[in-house]
């Protein structure tokens, strides 16, 4: 299975963090900024980055926005996160991610083509409360209203045990999307590679899911 690749249109706060936290899970990320400053601070730490205005169709289309499988819009500015998802829209890029502004902000992009909407205030919060009340995980990232990513260093009960020993969808309703250690990137793991006790690891599941997976490994 090819691995998937992401481009982040506006390197803020927020779209620099979801840049740097798909890279550091080993995908292939491009980051898009009209601020040629910050550009050259993430040079060393994503797949790459260029500057342009994300509202110039040629632009997107000479970085080849058309050959992503996901494109995150996290502009602030209004007209240039709507521009970009129309034109992205219009290239066919199946995953549109757009940062909401507002509720306006976000029916008007949900016409323009946006498949999903993040409030990453509301988000955030929903990651701190999850991560409160968790004991293991390293960050947890959401995904979608009730979808989240835990990234957590391999418990020790599953060191030396592989994906299928592991029974982790059976006991827990959770799947394991990535495996990463100083050495390789596994995007998804083998399922019969043994956990070492040096693995993060990067569990998605309903909340629900992923409570109970925390309190199964102690």
């Amino acid at each position: 299975m090819a691995k998937k690749n992401f481009a982040v249109l506006g390197l803020g706060r927020f779209g620099r963090n979801v840049a740097l936290t798909l890279e550091e899970m080993g995908y292939d990320v491009l980051g898009v900024d009209r601020d040629e400053t910050v550009v050259e601070s993430l040079a060393e730490s994503l797949t790459r980055v260029v500057s342009f205005d994300i509202r110039d169709v040629r632009a997107l289309k000479e970085a080849g926005i058309d050959n992503f499988d996901t494109v995150v819009i996290a502009s602030k500015n209004l007209e240039a996160s709507l521009m970009a998802t129309m034109l992205c829209k219009e290239m066919n890029v199946a995953e549109i991610v757009v940062k909401g502004i507002d509720e306006r902000h976000a029916e008007m992009a949900r016409r323009l083509g946006a498949t999903q909407i993040i409030f990453s205030e509301r988000d955030t919060a929903r990651r701190v409360a999850l991560n409160l009340v968790t004991t293991h995980a390293v960050d947890c990232i959401s995904v979608d209203a009730d979808i989240n990513i835990l990234s957590l260093t391999v418990p020790r009960q599953f060191v030396g045990k592989n994906l299928i020993e592991a029974n982790l969808r059976a006991d827990f309703g959770v799947n394991i999307v990535a495996v990463v250690n100083r050495e390789e990137s596994l995007i998804p793991p083998p399922p019969k590679r043994p956990f070492a006790a040096d693995d993060k690891i990067f569990v998605i599941g309903t909340v629900a899911a992923l409570e109970k997976f925390e309190r199964g490994i102690g």
